[in-house]
């Protein structure tokens, strides 16, 4: 089996983007674990693949696996580089798109600049809800690791997310703590981890280990999720500018019951084709 394929990236969070209407693509957990080997394969964090939507008011299906083979709900930066890819292939020139993602539906907007705004849709806080194994909300949550007490806030962005508030990112103990908590069993279908450091209240630095792929060079939904937990601790307001490894986010939040939305770039970095 031949795929053609496109390499992108947001911010250093790079994809496979494989278009999914025009070929036939069937890819087991294995062939994604080989596809997303940056020495065996071709080498990305997540592969996306576009599809025919599955409700009547979508344009497309959104789907992406993880670096593992993983299927997951969520990638904001994924989703900026879909809008894209969709764009540049002649797909669809719609300035603003919606597509069925296993998280809800999304809606994507181009903007000048090469700019796109996703709509992440609405943060989820109930425990049952991120999902956390503890029977109560609360803006701070405790979990014992590395032999350490670490407090950390929580929320789903369609993906669960943890943030762990630190006072110097670039000392955070990422390598060493985000295994040990992306499987701890407290979150039961993992997690994403993040440690952020407030720069004041319209600014954050951000690190984030993604479940399935490691520390990412920038993660959308992690930028959606740190800003969230921010602002219900009080410590930030919208809209808030983060800065990640690979770059910067925008992102944007009435509060609760509102969506999220995150504006960024997606770049197209080569087009190719791979023989599975």
């Amino acid at each position: 089996m031949i795929l053609k394929f496109t390499k992108m990236h947001g911010l250093g969070n790079d994809f496979v983007v494989i278009d999914g209407v025009r070929q036939n693509v069937a890819l087991s957990p294995e062939r994604i674990r080989l596809i997303a080997d940056r020495h065996l394969g071709v080498g990305c964090d997540q592969l996306l693949i576009v599809e025919a939507p599955t409700s009547s008011n979508a344009d497309f299906r959104y789907r992406i696996f993880n670096a593992d083979g993983g299927e997951v709900a969520q990638c904001g930066n994924g989703a900026r580089c879909f809008a894209r890819f969709v764009r540049d292939h002649g797909l669809c020139d719609k300035d603003e798109i919606v597509v069925d993602t296993d998280a809800g539906q999304l809606c994507l907007l181009h903007r000048e600049g090469g700019l796109v705004t996703v709509n992440m849709g609405v943060p989820q806080h109930q425990p049952c809800q991120i999902p956390l194994n503890t029977a109560d909300e609360a803006a701070l949550y405790a979990v014992e690791a590395d032999g350490n007490l670490w407090l950390f806030g929580a929320v789903s962005m369609g993906n669960p997310h943890i943030v762990i508030k630190v006072d110097d990112v670039n000392r955070a103990p990422i390598e060493r703590l985000g295994p040990i908590l992306e499987c701890h069993p407290i979150f039961p279908q993992r997690a994403n981890i993040g440690f952020v450091q407030v720069i004041d209240r319209h600014h954050i630095r951000l690190r984030v280990f993604e479940r399935g792929a490691g520390e990412t060079l920038a993660c959308g939904s992690g930028a959606c999720a740190a800003t969230v937990i921010g602002m219900e601790q009080g410590d930030l307001s919208s809209p808030v500018h983060v800065d990640l490894p690979g770059g910067s986010l925008n992102i944007t939040w009435e509060g609760r019951g509102r969506p999220v939305f995150m504006t960024g770039p997606a770049v197209r970095v080569f087009e190719g084709e791979i023989e599975l």
